[in-house]
């Protein structure tokens, strides 16, 4: 037993040596990349596919939403679209698409080691996540383990699946992040200016009036310290959302979606029980918080 458990540390080990050498490796190339680089009189130069239908709103819908996504989302800039991004992103999409099909049924999702995040709270979208993809996710985009798949909850009680939801580390940079997903196509995000609320004062996470977490209003590590929080600049990891069953390149990466669902969770009101009922609030904010 002690001889398995050997093994598998020293492969956890070798993998995470093998990333961080790719990650310098890869970060060396863009370097060097960069600095043979001509430059160049940008605006002598046509920009390819700019009447492409559907692309002028999805870059006028994704740079919008870049100038107002507030103080607790940090997203990755639009990049001009250079040859051969749009067959990569479509191939992804293709291929996220193709892997999402079994997932139509959730039970065939809970099957495969995905679980319901915050499934007792209310949202406009849930995240059904496999921690094993999450951890290859560290290393490589692989279209065929999406980190989390994205249901809504349909009137009947049923999950209608939409879409997948593919991560990346905190360090990783923008280049590395265009590496697996063209940034011309798509903008990934990660969440900001944490602020965990001390104890006894959970309940300031949820609400229009909330004062930490991700829907709070403190933003800074000084304010965070004075009111006794603890601040983490960055949670999770970057993140970005594909939705391929959409028609257009704007539905499919559409960040107004990505957007909303950071919201969805940490702007809802607790519900109130009614009299006598065995699960006051501090049970709905106990769901809430387990994550932090």
């Amino acid at each position: 037993m002690k001889k398995k458990v050997a093994i598998v540390i020293s492969a956890f080990v070798v993998l995470l040596l093998l990333h961080a050498a790719s990650r310098r490796q890869l970060r060396a190339q863009s370097q060097a990349a960069q600095a043979a680089q001509p430059t160049h009189d940008m605006s002598q130069m046509k920009q390819p596919d700019a009447q492409e239908p559907g692309m002028d709103h999805a870059v006028h819908a994704m740079s919008h939403k870049h100038m107002d996504m507030g103080p607790h989302m940090k997203m990755t800039d639009l990049r001009p679209l250079q040859p051969g991004d749009k067959e990569k992103a479509a191939a992804i999409v293709d291929q996220t698409r193709t892997t999402l099909e079994k997932y139509r049924d959730y039970k065939v999702a809970l099957a495969d080691g995905y679980r319901i995040f915050l499934p007792n709270l209310p949202q406009k979208m849930y995240h059904f996540t496999n921690y094993w993809y999450g951890f290859e996710a560290a290393f490589r985009l692989n279209p065929e383990h999406p980190t989390s798949l994205l249901y809504e909850k349909t009137a009947d009680g049923g999950w209608k699946l939409i879409g997948a939801m593919y991560t990346a580390p905190a360090q990783a940079t923008q280049e590395e992040l265009n590496e697996r997903i063209p940034l011309s196509i798509a903008q990934w995000h990660e969440h900001t200016n944490f602020c965990a609320a001390p104890k006894g004062h959970e309940s300031e996470y949820l609400g229009s009036r909330a004062r930490f977490g991700l829907a709070g209003s403190i933003v800074t590590e000084d304010q965070c310290n004075k009111a006794g929080g603890t601040f983490k600049p960055v949670i999770f990891g970057w993140m970005v959302h594909v939705y391929p069953f959409e028609k257009t390149p704007a539905e499919v990466w559409a960040v107004e979606r990505q957007m909303d669902h950071s919201h969805a969770v940490t702007s809802i009101e607790p519900p109130c029980h009614p009299p006598g009922s065995h699960r006051p609030r501090e049970l709905f904010r106990s769901q809430f918080l387990s994550w932090l």
